[in-house]
């Protein structure tokens, strides 16, 4: 009996070793004229999709890609299902989930956070400090805090890495109280030019084209739902079902 358990054992483990190997050889074969096109493309791991035959994967700090079986033919964008209650974007669902456990395993001490006395829901914004409605948005802090809404920043300067926008955003970062210092940027006003190595402004940014952040400021909920654009206050406490 005992000998006979060993080599079921032994049985179950070859067989989901191979399962282990077939799926990854699978993965290379669906991407394998890609790569051979795109050799400059870092594409992600593949995975199945609610539909037979069509797989996905990801492009580096771009979109989510869906693939046929054998590699030949894919297409970008949004992929809907046609629900009993309407239309529900699968990409987008996929990527909530995505985005909530990369943003779950982020250092707190790696963002700059305006915390209310009493948190009661927060946020995480990829934000600029160029932009008017980042600007905007953070007018409202005092107002976002009184509601009891936590706001956790991460940096993405649009312009890019090196860009001024980058050197002002990482001096704020680097400097010894990054909330004020990030304050009086959105402000217009002046701060010294601060950029310490490391930083993790380039993290962020790269962070935030792999979640599908096109923009800002945009705004990310707890359980990985995108909300771009600016939302006053109210709006946006609504939207947190507070």
């Amino acid at each position: 009996m005992r000998k006979l358990l060993i080599i079921l054992f032994l049985m179950v483990s070859q067989l989901s070793l191979v399962g282990a190997v077939a799926a990854k050889s699978g993965s290379d074969e669906i991407l394998e004229k890609l790569k051979k096109a795109r050799p400059d493309f870092q594409f992600g791991e593949v995975s199945s999709t609610p539909i037979k035959g069509i797989y996905k994967s990801s492009i580096a700090n771009g979109p989510t890609i869906y693939l046929t079986a054998d590699g030949k033919y894919f297409f970008a964008g949004d992929f809907f299902e046609v629900g009993a209650k309407g239309l529900v974007n699968l990409g987008e669902k996929e990527m909530e989930k995505d985005r909530a456990v990369a943003l779950s395993k982020l250092h707190l001490d790696d963002l700059v956070i305006f915390s209310p006395s009493e948190t009661k829901a927060y946020v995480y914004v990829f934000t600029d400090v160029d932009c008017y409605y980042c600007q905007k948005l953070h007018q409202e802090m005092p107002a976002l805090n009184e509601l009891g809404i936590e706001v956790r920043y991460l940096a993405y300067p649009r312009a890019g890495i090196g860009s001024p926008s980058y050197r002002k955003i990482a001096s704020a970062w680097c400097a010894d109280n990054p909330t004020e210092s990030l304050t009086k940027l959105k402000n217009g006003e002046d701060i010294s030019d601060n950029v310490c190595d490391p930083n993790p402004v380039a993290e962020h940014f790269r962070l935030g084209g792999q979640l599908g952040v096109a923009g800002t400021p945009a705004l990310v909920t707890a359980d990985g739902q995108l909300l771009p654009g600016y939302m006053p206050a109210d709006k946006l406490a609504e939207a947190l079902g507070l």
